[in-house]
Parts: C-alpha cells; structure tokens; sequence
C-alpha cells in the first residue's frame, strides 16, 4: 500500500520553514521562506553552555517550534498540535491526516533519519511528511538534505521517539488556513516589533545581544575547552554557517526578509535594520570561517579575532533592532508604499 500527496517541495535552507511552506502551499497559502521566517518572528539568539555538554552550542533562532506558534497566531491559521508517549498512536495520528490528503509535520531528532549526512543529535529537527508506503516514509527537508527524501519507517519511529535536548514526544502536526485569513502584510509589523523587543531585552546574558556579547568572549578559550578542537571547532562553525545554529544562515533568512519587507513598506528604520543585517550575515561568515582555521590549525589568534567580530556584531544586531522597534511608533499611513 501507499498514500502519497501531490505537493510543491522548493529549494529551501531551514528545517521548520521547509515544512511550512509545503503545509501552506498545499492550503494555497504561498510564502517565501524569509516571509515565514520573518512573521514568524523566528531570529534570536542563545549561547548554550553546560558541564554535561560536550561542546557549547549556539543557537541563531527562537527554541524549536516557536516559530510554527508565531506564525500561526500572527496569521490566524489553525495550528492542530498532536503529542503522545504511544510509537502506534503516534503513527495512526500520522496516517490519519495523510489518508485524508494532508501533508504533516514532524518533529524529531535528526540523527536517526537513513538520509541525514551529519549525524549529530538534534532533537528539535522538524520535516515534513507527505507519504508511506510498507517500508518507506516520504519527507521534505531542506536542500542540503536532498530536498524530497525517504527513511525506513524504522529510522522514522526511532527519529520521533528519541528524548533528549529540545525533542517532543512524538509531535506532529497540521495547518489549516481560514477562509479569510489576515493578509501577511498586515503582520510585518507586529512581527518585526516582537523579534526586537524580546533581542533587545533578553531575561538572561545567553540571549540575544547580550548571548553574542557573551560569546566573544567566550569564544576565544575554545581550545582549551575541548580535546578535539580538529573535530569540534569545525563542526560548530558548519553548523553555524549551514544549520544556522547561532550564525550566517538566520541571518541571511532575517536580511532577505527585510528586504522583502523594503519593498512593501517605506519606512527609513526598516531600511537601516536591512543595511545592519546584511552587514551582520558577512560577518558570521567571516566568523564561521576563522573558528574553523583555528580548530585545523591551533591557532588561538583566529579565536581572538573571531571575539572580536562578535563584538562587533552584538553591537550591530543591537542597533538593527534598535531601529526595527520604531517601526511600531511610525504613522500606519506612512507604512504603505
């Protein structure tokens, strides 16, 4: 037996905007993947550090599934969430909504799926499902993935099985557009002045502009806090640049967003928050690439120079979004091109 949906996968960067964007376009809902990130008031940032952790972790994104709530409350979508501690419920909740002809998404931890080039646990990886037949499940993930990919339904239970960091016992869930639903310009604002009110005011030094602060400081005595810096330097930086865990690839998503905001609405702070974000992407790409010169070679001097750029960025992120939250004071007139 097998149920496959019809559905429209595009070359995409980022796990949860990916799944998105195949449930939304299959309810005629079409976004680009910076607009979903974007109303979904997706960027932020964490520097993660504990005892029991082999290595700090840095996060360039609101927690997993935060956005896919953002964007569904800023866009009046219905949002069914569905968790459970039974591998069969789990996958009758699952099959249910295929058999019906609606794409699903998951969460689950990405190091069991047969297809994932790095294997890493990471328990906040969302696809999106589209298919099964006896053997295989059919998924969407992002471009680096494969794009339209398959693992064995055993990978796919033990994937949404996993516990851990940031899993969830067994989420799926399913979007529904209303029939009038607010019209996504309508919600750049609001989504625009929420990302920057919780940057610039984080609870903690690990978030935010403060989180970045934090890890240039921090940064630089990577080499001693790890016994493999060939192995774990490179990685973080990958996973920086690529998986946009505390770097470039949020970045670029945010810059492109604003751009895209640019050309809706006339305002000077949106501008200036788009001229710092595209100088901010740059230099965590330039940040990325030292980390990785200084895990290959030992050199303690590319961690210092990488400090220093942080630096440099918490200050330009802090500004961006010091002029992104006027965007709420300015005359709705003057917002309309």
């Amino acid at each position: 037996m097998t149920t496959v949906i019809d559905i429209d996968a595009r070359g995409t960067q980022h796990c949860e905007t990916t799944a998105l964007g195949v449930l939304l376009r299959h309810q005629g809902l079409d976004l680009s993947e910076p607009m979903l990130f974007g109303l979904g008031s997706g960027l932020s940032f964490i520097y993660w550090d504990s005892k029991n952790m082999g290595f700090p972790f840095l996060g360039g994104r609101v927690k997993p599934f935060e956005l896919t709530r953002n964007l569904a409350a800023g866009l009046g979508l219905e949002l069914l969430v569905q968790e459970t501690t039974s591998p069969r419920r789990a996958w009758e909740n699952v099959t249910a909504a295929i058999d019906a002809g609606h794409p699903v998404g998951l969460q689950l931890d990405s190091y069991y799926l047969d297809y994932f080039t790095s294997k890493v646990h990471f328990g906040g990886h969302v696809v999106a499902m589209y298919g099964y037949d006896d053997h295989d499940a059919y998924l969407v993930d992002t471009d680096q993935q494969g794009g339209t990919v398959s693992t064995s339904l055993t990978s796919l239970a033990q994937a949404r099985a996993a516990r851990g960091p940031m899993t969830a016992r067994h989420r799926s869930f399913t979007l529904t557009v209303p029939g009038n639903p607010p019209s996504p310009q309508g919600r750049i604002v609001p989504a625009i002045t929420a990302c920057a009110d919780v940057f610039l005011n984080p609870p903690i030094a690990n978030l935010g502009h403060r989180g970045i602060e934090k890890a240039g400081r921090l940064v630089r005595t990577w080499l001693q806090r790890t016994d493999d810096p060939q192995r774990d330097l490179p990685q973080a930086a990958l996973l920086m640049e690529k998986a946009g865990t505390g770097g470039a690839l949020f970045r670029n998503l945010y810059r492109d967003f604003l751009a895209e905001c640019a050309q809706l609405l006339d305002s000077s702070h949106l501008r200036t928050g788009h001229g710092l974000y595209a100088e901010a992407a740059t230099l965590w790409t330039e940040t990325a690439a030292l980390i990785t010169k200084a895990g290959e070679s030992g050199d303690a001097q590319c961690l210092v120079q990488a400090g220093a750029i942080l630096c440099d960025l918490s200050r330009i992120e802090r500004e961006a979004m010091q002029a992104l939250i006027r965007l709420e004071s300015e005359a709705p007139n003057a917002l309309q091109l």
